[in-house]
C-alpha cells in the first residue's frame, strides 16, 4: 500500500478502521476463494495475528505492503510447535498422520485462485475520493483513470458501516466520477474497483474525503510604488 501515516489517520477518522488495503485484500480473498472453492468458508479475523505469535506477513505490513496471513482456525497444539514424542500415551509433533490432506488441498485451491485473479485483474483505482464539500443525500465519487488497454470500467461498492464485506455494487462504466443518487455518504461505506473486459475485478480502493479546495492566495499588495 502507498498509504502514508497521515492518510491512514484520515481514513480512520471517517470510520475506515477496517478499510485499509490489507483489509480490502482480505475481502478480495474471501470473495474469490469462496467463489472458486464453494465448499470452503473463508473467515476474516480483524487482528494482525494470534496472541503470543507473529506471522511472516508482519514485516511486509511494517514496510507498507498490503498483507494477510492464512491460518487454520482449529489449531491442535499437540501437533504444532512440539518435539516429536509420545507422552502418557499421547503422540506429539507435526506428523503426516495428523494432516487433513483434503483441507490442505482446499487451502491450496483458495491460494491459487486468488493468485491467478490478482495477476489477471487490473490495478486498483488510484486517488479515489469522496467529495464532502457539499451537504447532500447524494454521494459524489471521483478517481484517476487506469492505464490498462483492456479496461472495461469501474464498479462502485457500498455496505452498511457495521457490515464486514461489501454487499452492494453498481457498474458505472469507463468513467472517472459518478454520483450515487439518494445514497448518503454519512450512512454507508463506499469503495471503487476496476474491471477488465474479461470480467476480472481488482481489489477495492477505499475513498479519502475531499473537501473544499482552499482559495488561491492573493498576491501581496506592494508597500512601495514601483519606480
Amino acid at each position: 500500500s502507498s498509504e502514508t501515516p497521515e492518510e491512514a489517520t484520515v481514513r480512520r477518522s471517517v470510520g475506515g478502521e477496517n478499510d485499509s488495503a490489507s483489509r480490502q485484500l482480505a475481502r478480495f480473498i474471501k470473495e474469490i476463494g469462496e467463489g472458486y472453492v464453494p465448499h470452503m468458508k473463508v473467515t476474516m479475523v480483524y487482528r494482525r495475528d494470534r496472541y503470543g505469535r507473529g506471522g511472516d506477513h508482519i514485516p511486509f505490513l511494517e514496510r507498507g505492503f498490503a498483507a494477510v496471513r492464512f491460518t487454520e482456525p482449529n489449531e491442535d497444539f499437540r501437533h504444532q510447535h512440539q518435539n516429536v514424542r509420545t507422552e502418557n500415551g499421547i503422540k506429539y509433533g507435526d506428523l503426516p498422520e495428523f494432516v487433513d490432506y483434503p483441507y490442505v488441498a482446499n487451502v491450496a485451491r483458495v491460494n491459487a485462485a486468488n493468485l491467478a485473479m490478482l495477476a489477471l485483474a487490473p490495478a486498483r483505482p488510484r486517488s479515489v475520493a469522496i467529495l464532502t464539500a457539499r451537504l447532500s443525500n447524494d454521494t459524489e465519487l471521483k478517481w484517476d483513470a487506469n492505464e490498462e488497454p483492456d479496461l472495461a470500467g469501474y464498479e462502485i461498492l457500498w455496505r452498511d458501516t457495521t457490515a464486514a464485506v461489501w454487499t452492494n455494487s453498481l457498474l458505472v462504466g469507463n468513467v472517472t466520477s459518478s454520483t450515487m443518487k439518494g445514497l448518503s455518504k454519512d450512512n454507508v461505506f463506499f469503495g471503487v474497483r476496476s474491471i477488465d473486459k474479461q470480467g476480472n475485478r481488482s481489489p477495492v480502493s477505499f475513498p479519502r474525503p475531499l473537501g473544499r479546495t482552499a482559495p488561491a492566495e492573493r498576491p501581496a499588495v506592494p508597500t512601495q510604488p514601483h519606480p
